[in-house]
Parts: C-alpha cells; structure tokens; sequence
C-alpha cells in the first residue's frame, strides 16, 4: 500500500495537462440496508503545491483506515477549505428504492453522476459524440467539464457512464481527491444511518451502519425487513447462499 505522504505526489503527475482533477468514490455498495453515497473533491495544482496539502494531507488516507474521529476531524478541515475556495467538494446519494429498481452498480453509478453535477452543475458540460462503431447512439453521449478535469474514479472503468474518467483500482489508497471523496461519502452516509437509527429503532444501524454484522443478522430475525433493507442483499443472506465476504458487508471503520 503507498504511504500516505504520496497520494499528493500522484494526483502532481495526473494532473499534468488539466486545470484540476475530481476524485471520486463510494461507500455503502455491499450493505445489507440504507443508501449508497458518493463523494466528489476538485483539487487544482495551486491546492496541491499549497500549504495545507504539504503539511497537512499526510493524515488523508482511504476512509475505511481511518478512525471516526479522524474523518470527523479531517471533515471538519474540508468544510474550511472549501469555505476559502481551495477545493470543491460534494456528495451525492441514491435510495434504497434506486438500488432496487437500477441495481446496485446502476444506483453506484446514480450517485457518482449526483456528486460530480454538485460540483459542476449541469449546464457547465459540454455534450461530447465521439464516434463508437460498438455503441448506440445514447450510449455514445458524453459529457465533458467546459472546465479542464479529469475525474478519477475508484476501481474499474464504469461502462454506460456519461462522463469521460480514469479508474483507478484502490484509489482511495493511491490519490489524494480520491481518498478525500471517500472521506466525504463516508462521514455522510455514517451521520445519514444515524439519522435512519433514530426513525427505525432496534436494528442499530448508528452502529454498523447498514452492514452485515452478527448483530444486524439477529436483529432482523427477530424484527424482520425494514423499508431501509435492500430485499435482494437480505434475501440471498439470509438464505446462506452466499458467504457474507462475498457481498462486502462487513462494516467500516
């Protein structure tokens, strides 16, 4: 895994050749219940080469290894430095009634669109129609940023995604705008659980958040589904077909 201390030298080498760079991630994607979240951060060059990324951006790492209070923390300075213009932040979400209709991938790809267009709204894109031979001609439509950015996003390139992106597999551990967004998705999907906790008592998703933990399996067989479970996560759970590794439940940090 690379040390934290180079995450800002790799977003210096990618963003040779553009204005600034938006990293972009998720988090909730393998819960039994509660929405999927995606974050967005723009940094530019000037944030990178400044001061708080030099002395500060060595404590940003992938949200999952981090504790509470240091993305609560680290939140906290993100707040401040977008207050002051360095960096642009967002986040975007999709229901539980969104992973059931699209899938989960399809309400993955839902909120990334959700938290990038936070960051440049809909009418600062240009429609972009290069020629694919493999494609119809909606699949073709693309939008670019009038702005010049290059969006990373974590993991493997996204088919049918609207907007041009580098993928980068663990990039929450590689890129500084990346780790960053994934702090962002991660804060506020945990303070949204908290919230659903408060209206939905017993199931104690304030405290694994959504995810399959021994305490959730035994809180559903004794209350039963929630409106907040994805019915197809929990049936194919609580039906042993699958380990639970598989799905990625176990709860973050």
């Amino acid at each position: 895994m690379p040390k934290r201390r180079q995450l800002r030298s790799f977003d210096l080498k990618k963003i040779e050749g553009v204005e600034s760079l938006i990293g972009v991630d998720e988090v909730g994607r393998g819960a039994l219940a509660g929405p999927v979240v995606a974050g967005a951060v723009l940094v530019t060059r000037a944030f990178l080469e400044g001061r708080w990324a030099v002395q500060k951006s060595g404590r940003v790492n992938d949200s999952k290894l981090l504790s509470a209070e240091e993305r609560e923390a680290l939140w906290g300075e993100f707040e401040g430095l977008a207050a002051q213009g360095h960096i642009h932040a967002h986040f975007g979400s999709a229901s539980v009634e969104e992973i059931e209709e699209h899938n989960i991938l399809g309400a993955t790809k839902l909120a990334m669109r959700r938290a990038l267009e936070g960051i440049y709204p809909a009418n600062s894109f240009r429609r972009s129609q290069e020629p694919d031979l493999f494609s119809s001609l909606k699949e073709r439509e693309s939008f670019v940023p009038l702005v010049s950015s290059r969006i990373l996003i974590d993991g493997l390139p996204l088919r049918s995604f609207p907007y041009p992106h580098t993928a980068i597999v663990q990039g929450d551990t590689r890129s500084l705008c990346v780790a960053m967004a994934s702090i962002i998705a991660k804060v506020t999907r945990d303070r949204m659980m908290a919230e659903l906790d408060l209206a939905h008592p017993g199931y104690g998703f304030a405290q694994h958040k959504g995810y399959g933990t021994e305490e959730h399996r035994e809180a559903v067989i004794r209350l039963g589904r929630s409106i907040l479970h994805r019915e197809m996560f929990l049936r194919k759970l609580l039906a042993q077909r699958v380990d639970p590794a598989q799905l990625d439940i176990f709860p973050e940090v």
